[in-house]
Parts: C-alpha cells; structure tokens; sequence
C-alpha cells in the first residue's frame, strides 16, 4: 500500500546547520494498517510525514502509494490521496469560513460563496452531529470560534470527508487538554475502524502508542529503531518500550512529555 524504501534528507547540506533528518529509511504499510509512531523530539517523525506528503523531496530513494511512485509528485496532488492532520488545531480548516462552508469544501461542493443543496446541508448537520461536539447546532458559525477540540474534531471529518488513501495525523491531540483529547482519539479510532482507513500516527503518549491501532515504530535519529505488532505488541508495556529504546539507540528516552505520560 505505501512502500517507503531508502529514502534520506539532509537539510542545509553543505553548511555548518547541516542536518540529516531521515537517514536510509525503508517502512511497508499494509493497507488497513493503524501504525502508532514514538520517539524523542528530533527523531524524524514529523520528517517523515513531510516526506509522505510531499512537503520537500527526499535526497535520495523512492515513496509509492498503491504502486504509484510519488516521490517527485508535488505536495497539492499528494493532498488528493493523503489526509493529514497537524498538532495545531489552527490547521487543516479555514478560520473565517463557517462550519458547513468548511464541510462543503471538504466535499468538493466549492464551499464559500458556491451553492450548497437542502439536500447537503441536511446531510452535513446529520454527519457533524456524530462527533457529539454540539457543531450541529454551530453549523453558519465562522469556524475560527470554536474550541480547540470541536475545531480538530472538525478537520478529522474534513480529512476523511472522502476517505483518503492513507491518513497522516502529526500529534493531532497534543494541543488538547486530557479531556478533549481523549475524546478526540476516540472518534479518531471510530473514523479510522468505520472506514477501514490506512493510518499512521504521531503520538507523545506511550500508552496510547500501544493501545491504539495494530502497529507501532519508534524512530531515532531519523532511523526506525523499532516495529513492534501482533502478540509481541500486546505484551509490551510503557516501561518496556523505555527499554527498548535504551537498547535499540544506546541512550534513554529523553522527551519529557512522553515520560510524564
């Protein structure tokens, strides 16, 4: 489904910034796939994702999708196949748009100043009212006035509106208070089961690295140091993985968000 094979970037190469942010890495995700992905900050995840959806060009290697090489397709024609969300929940929506011109966007119907049928506004409340986030009753409200989690809430049905084929969420809880954010997964988790979508996730929560999904790497220095699913999965637990990357990276974990989870 999505084949990464030797891919790396250097950023500022040449210079005394220089910095290799993706070293020699190759990862197969099966379609169906949930991947949950760790690591300290400056491991390459947000990297990566970058890579997949085309916001630069790798220095080397290739990316396929569905058997189609991607890797010098530009970022907008990417954005056909590929959902993203981002950790800002600033992203991803248009803050002077208001909720159903967002949702009309998303469906292709043109959103803001277009037509937009009873039979679509129906059919946008009727599905807003699902996320249980109170949007059915905001739906000609400027998207930028709601909470930080009805707003997320919003792009992952946004994002998801025509299922991709493959979804990137980049620590879209991280900004949430506990709350929301739990709530926020959990409509995560729906969407992705309902849809049967292929999905990989940035989390700085290990225990919700292995509770969600059927698969989680860790990476490090921009190399997966870890790919763990199945029974092997199931039987690990937060202190383990801590091990784990004591072993893999020869140092401890040193991301003080993950280690207050």
């Amino acid at each position: 489904m999505l084949k990464i094979s030797h891919i790396s970037k250097t950023f500022n190469p040449g210079t005394a910034d220089a910095k290799k942010a993706i070293d020699d890495l190759s990862l197969e995700v099966k379609r169906g796939d949930f991947i949950t992905v760790i690591g300290a900050n400056g491991a390459g995840k947000s990297t990566l994702f970058n890579a997949i959806a085309g916001s630069f060009i790798t220095d080397s290697g290739t990316i396929e999708l569905n058997g189609k090489d991607i890797s010098l397709m530009p970022e907008h024609k990417r954005a056909k196949k590929i959902g993203r969300l981002f950790q800002d929940p600033m992203r991803g929506s248009a803050p002077g748009m208001t909720v159903e011109e967002n949702l009309a966007l998303a469906a292709g119907r043109g959103g803001w100043l277009s037509h937009v049928s009873k039979a679509d506004k129906k059919a946008f409340r009727d599905r807003v009212a699902l996320l249980d986030m109170g949007l059915e009753n905001r739906m000609n409200q400027p998207v930028g006035l709601l909470s930080g989690g009805q707003r997320q809430a919003l792009t992952l049905m946004m994002a998801t509106f025509e299922p991709p084929e493959l979804l990137l969420l980049d620590e879209h809880t991280a900004a949430l208070d506990p709350a929301t954010a739990e709530k926020v997964l959990s409509l995560t988790e729906s969407i992705v089961s309902e849809n049967n979508l292929t999905c990989m996730m940035i989390t700085h929560n290990m225990q919700s690295a292995l509770e969600l999904g059927n698969r989680t790497i860790m990476m490090n220095d921009g190399r997966i140091i870890m790919d763990t699913s199945g029974e092997e999965r199931k039987s690990l637990t937060v202190a383990d993985l801590l091990v784990k990357f004591r072993e893999a990276a020869g140092k401890d974990l040193s991301n003080d968000r993950m280690l207050l989870i």
